[in-house]
């Protein structure tokens, strides 16, 4: 019974003295190694500022109350906008575009604010519309408009802000506004013939831009006096590539 008890420890002391006897050097330790945890990307932030509202029209002594301009003076709080010969209005259009925006962008990732939850009310004021933009410090702001203008003129600009009243109005302003130019210009839209060079118009007059102070513009989509352009705006076909180039244009101003 003490043979077999000894036995087993006799055999492990043996097998240390295998290495620690002979001198071999123990096998090193894996060197440990270090790992870190990536930050979640920040999450852009777009405010789609749908032009008009469908109540702007009963609301008329609502809207036409002065505001500041972001120039020293004032202008309208907002207008009802224009329409096709077809009695399609542009506050419909800018809505249904600005929505399919909205979709594609937060598709994309992006936390989209719009100016106005529906196309059935007042409002809101230009001013109230820029002050959305920099209450959620919006990497971009993109109001959707269509012009009414003769019917003879037709195509795209895309409005910003000049001078511009502040730095985020400056350069990065203008490349927003280029690159929503070159994303309408790839979707085969057209220059506008009217407003402009190039596709860029910069003014001073338009107080949703004026008085912003994040990269803003405005996107004047077409002409909804022009027949051809007309039937593109009223149909779900035509505002969904407007929609898609918009989007383009956005994300490739964020994600350049």
């Amino acid at each position: 019974m003490r043979r077999a008890t000894l036995r087993p420890v006799l055999t492990v002391i043996a097998a240390a003295c295998v290495v620690a006897c002979s001198g071999a050097a123990p096998a090193p330790l894996p060197t440990p190694v270090a790992t870190t945890t990536a930050a979640p990307p920040v999450q852009r932030v777009v405010v789609l500022d749908p032009g008009h509202n469908g109540g702007n029209y009963v609301g008329r002594a609502d809207i036409r109350r002065p505001v500041p301009d972001g120039r020293g003076g004032t202008k309208p709080c907002n207008t009802v906008g224009t329409e096709t010969n077809a009695g399609y209005a542009e506050h419909a259009f800018n809505f249904d575009v600005a929505k399919r925006v909205e979709a594609r962008l937060v598709a994309a990732g992006m936390r989209v604010v719009l100016t106005r939850p529906d196309d059935t009310g007042v409002g809101p004021c230009v001013d109230a519309r820029a002050a959305a933009a920099d209450a959620v410090g919006a990497d971009a702001f993109v109001s959707v408009h269509a012009d009414g203008s003769l019917p003879a003129d037709h195509g795209f600009h895309v409005a910003y802000a000049e001078p511009p009243p502040d730095p985020a109005q400056a350069g990065p302003t203008r490349a927003l506004a280029t690159a929503l130019r070159d994303a309408m210009r790839n979707a085969g839209f057209t220059v506008s013939t009217n407003r402009g060079a190039e596709g860029l118009s910069g003014r001073p007059d338009l107080a949703g831009l004026n008085l912003a102070h994040r990269p803003s513009v405005l996107v004047e989509c077409a002409n909804m006096r022009n027949a051809e352009e007309a039937a593109t705006v009223s149909s779900p076909e035509g505002r969904d590539r407007y929609a898609a180039a918009i989007t383009d244009g956005i994300l490739a101003f964020l994600r350049p």
